[in-house]
């Protein structure tokens, strides 16, 4: 006896393609979710916060600010990791505790601030200028010009 393929049909093809889409979409929102609502500003285990950080890309360079209320001036650290990470660490003139914040569901005391911050553009590390004023830090990094763009 001959067997006898089944062809499938062109709705059993659409209903696995929309399928295929539907699970593609699950999984890029949820990586987009966890990216943006999920992840918390703080790590209890390395008694850091994470301070609030803007990036503004402008045609001559790019300007990182940082908000490091409480920070110790002479501790602040700026490092440009590889070429596309700003990592920035200082240390806190007190601790906090979450529950200062109205927050008893978790446990935590903080002493440091902690971030990276992905820069989207090649910069210049060498010409940075940091300042630090009021609590507040604004990294200057001029933008590379003449760089490569890669194809993938």
């Amino acid at each position: 006896m001959a067997s006898k393929k089944r062809r499938r049909s062109l709705l059993d093809l659409i209903d696995e393609y929309m399928r295929t889409i539907e699970e593609e979409i699950e999984e890029r929102f949820e990586a987009l979710h966890n990216l943006f609502f999920e992840r918390p500003s703080w790590n209890a285990r390395t008694r850091t916060i994470e301070p609030l950080c803007n990036v503004l890309v402008t045609p001559d360079e790019v300007v990182v600010t940082a908000d490091l209320p409480y920070a110790k001036e002479d501790t602040v650290k700026v490092k440009l990791l590889g070429d596309d990470v700003l990592e920035i660490s200082a240390e806190m003139k007190r601790k906090i505790c979450l529950e200062d914040f109205g927050i008893t569901h978790h446990e935590g005391e903080f002493s440091e601030f902690h971030c990276r911050v992905n820069i989207p553009v090649p910069v210049s590390a060498e010409a940075k200028r940091v300042s630090f004023k009021n609590g507040i830090l604004e990294v200057r990094l001029p933008r590379k010009r003449g760089y490569e763009i890669k194809i993938e």
